[in-house]
């Protein structure tokens, strides 16, 4: 199977200036898209209520767009929840915002992202425990993402943005740990360009465990516009059978268009049809 390309939209006014390709317009970021040529596009809501499903459905079919991922993020950006918050009830409703997010998300045939709503361990806690409801979260969340038959995405951050989980290797370690068959990796260019010795055997390593892919250069900006090396990328993401979504979520710079233009020419450069 082939890989595909993905382009990000972001709806969450609070997440302004961060890494979304595309920005509030959802209706002209699946024109652009399609027009460019992406395959589907990565959706950051603010909540699930926030995009009427069926306005989804029928401008994903309009465009002739799949959708490739919703992200959680909002949960965090918003209201400050995680899944490994100190305080239980807290963590009850970051897990029902992760929920919500599954069953809005299941339907279209997307999985979700957990990325910042991991958390990080907090002064005094204890790793082990924390680790601990880190997975029991991640058990639930994947066995309830099953019944759309998509499975729960889980992102290594880099050290700036967590102390939990930074890279792929102990990804593949936490997903060792869990009841659950339903959980992948998120592979972030980004974060293995700060965490990873070799970014290629790093995913080698990840293999079967890879559920999708953040195509980003190491600046955060779109691929080609920083200093990662895709050849052996590439090679790698052969290699292991790869057939996901690379998804650009990438600074909109100099504008959104001309970073997903660039993100496009890029991804047809490396990974022809």
């Amino acid at each position: 199977m082939a890989i595909h390309a993905a382009v990000t939209v972001s709806l969450v006014s609070e997440a302004r200036g961060g890494p979304f390709v595309f920005w509030h317009d959802l209706s002209a970021a699946c024109a652009t898209a399609a027009e460019l040529g992406f395959d589907a596009v990565e959706l950051f809501p603010p909540s699930a209520a926030a995009v009427d499903p069926g306005v989804l459905r029928a401008l994903l079919a309009e465009h002739g767009l799949k959708l490739a991922a919703v992200g959680t993020g909002a949960g965090w950006v918003i209201d400050r929840l995680t899944l490994t918050l100190p305080d239980a009830a807290a963590r009850e409703r970051a897990l029902a915002f992760v929920r919500s997010i599954i069953d809005f998300a299941g339907p279209l045939g997307a999985p979700a992202i957990i990325g910042s709503m991991q958390g990080s361990l907090t002064n005094g806690a204890d790793r082990d425990a924390t680790m601990k409801i880190l997975a029991q979260s991640l058990n639930e969340l994947g066995d309830h993402a099953k019944q759309y038959q998509v499975p729960l995405l889980y992102e290594p951050l880099n050290r700036y943005e967590t102390n939990l989980v930074n890279t792929i290797a102990a990804g593949v370690d936490l997903l060792k740990t869990l009841d659950t068959d339903n959980v992948r990796l998120l592979a972030d260019l980004f974060h293995m360009n700060i965490e990873e010795a070799d970014i290629a055997a790093a995913l080698r390593a990840g293999a079967d465990c890879i559920g999708h892919v953040h195509f980003v250069d190491s600046n955060r900006r779109a691929a080609g516009f920083g200093h990662l090396d895709y050849k052996p990328v590439a090679a790698a993401l052969a290699d292991i059978g790869y057939s996901g979504y690379l998804s650009a979520e990438a600074l909109p710079m100099p504008d959104p268009k001309a970073a997903a233009r660039q993100t496009i020419e890029e991804y047809r450069k490396w990974f022809p049809t």
